[in-house]
């Protein structure tokens, strides 16, 4: 536009300042006559202007396109640093905080924004590093008094006393808590190392354990990626639905949901397990018949010693077990959702995404 502007104005000056000079040369080869030179100095102005036009357009047009390249180039090589700084950032995770970007240059703002990036980056990696450090010491020294303390109640109060028993009973509990909050701290940290765990095998074990039978199924679902084969009752008789993560939090995610539904089942109610696989990867569900529970209510069971009951710090339990089935679903790349049952009880549904693989019939 302002090379635009500039010819124009170019062009208007020049047949402004060229007529006279046009005039003169008129006069000189007409003899003078009026008509003549009128006519020949116009014949003169119009051919100038329109050859300064033509070619003031078409360098107009070529400068143009130099001045394209050249921003371009120019453009790339200024937001280059900005491209590699992106790229390293998106490839850093927990596990490699240590590395920084060391951005390299003269001191501008690219660099300054590098160096304060890599400044966030080492607060990151303390942070980190004190968490990793804080969870090893409390593993042991936490589960150090509480087993020494269970050894005198065990060794040191005859089996008479009353009070031995709800001195052991509040021991475990205490241990419960302990274990529930370390595995909270871990599984929000993310999977250092992931391996195929069989997610049906996994459930059929946790479920035996509590009297509960658990149906498996693979089911082909369009877009699912998984085997076929159907299976039911028992939970090791149909397809397996393979997860990429660890199998010890899977296990553990289990073991909270069917603890949960056992607990505050009401009695005589129905516990149901059920393993599947749709479009987004495996399910696992667990229902049961417990007590009537409102919609408001529900996502604050996912909340850290949340119980059942709906108020805090009531009820049997740490109040963990729903918080740690959600932190070790998002630590697979899943969710967990729950929602009231009919006529009371809870269904718990945790999605978790399948292993690159088809999952095998059992």
């Amino acid at each position: 536009m302002l090379g635009g502007l500039l010819l124009g104005v170019v062009n208007l000056l020049s047949r402004a300042g060229t007529r006279d000079e046009a005039h003169a040369i008129a006069e000189a080869q007409t003899g003078g006559g009026a008509f003549e030179v009128h006519r020949l100095t116009d014949t003169v102005s119009r051919a100038a202007s329109e050859q300064l036009l033509i070619w003031s357009g078409g360098a107009l047009l070529v400068i143009a396109l130099c001045a394209v390249a050249v921003g371009w180039w120019t453009a790339g090589r200024v937001l280059r640093p900005v491209h590699e700084m992106t790229a390293r950032a998106r490839r850093l995770s927990e596990r490699t905080l240590h590395e920084r970007l060391a951005v390299r240059g003269p001191d501008d703002e690219l660099k300054e924004l590098g160096d304060t990036i890599d400044a966030l980056l080492g607060r990151l990696e303390a942070a980190f590093e004190s968490q990793r450090r804080f969870i090893a010491n409390a593993s042991h020294e936490l589960r150090t008094p509480l087993a020494t303390q269970r050894a005198a109640i065990q060794v040191g109060l005859d089996d008479s006393v009353g009070v031995k028993q709800v001195l052991l009973d509040s021991n475990r509990g205490s241990e419960r808590l302990i274990e529930g909050l370390l595995l909270l701290a871990r599984s929000e940290r993310g999977l250092e190392q992931r391996e195929d765990v069989p997610l049906g095998e996994v459930v059929a074990e946790e479920c035996e354990a509590y009297g509960v039978t658990a149906r498996v199924s693979a089911r082909v679902v369009a877009g699912a990626g998984a085997g076929a084969g159907a299976g039911g009752g028992g939970g090791r008789g149909g397809g397996e639905v393979v997860v990429r993560g660890s199998r010890v939090l899977l296990a553990q995610l289990t073991r909270n949901l069917v603890a949960n539904a056992v607990t505050y089942n009401v009695p005589g109610g129905l516990v149901d397990v059920a393993v599947d696989v749709d479009a987004a990867g495996g399910v696992l569900t667990v229902a049961n018949t417990g007590p009537v529970i409102a919609d408001a209510d529900v996502p604050g069971l996912f909340e850290p010693f949340r119980r059942g009951e709906g108020r805090d710090r009531t009820g049997p339990g740490a109040g963990l077990g729903l918080s740690i089935v959600r932190s070790v679903a998002v630590a697979h790349g899943g969710t967990a959702t729950a929602v009231g049952r009919d006529g009371g009880g809870l269904v718990v549904t945790v999605r978790l995404p399948v292993a690159d693989q088809a999952p095998v019939a059992s």
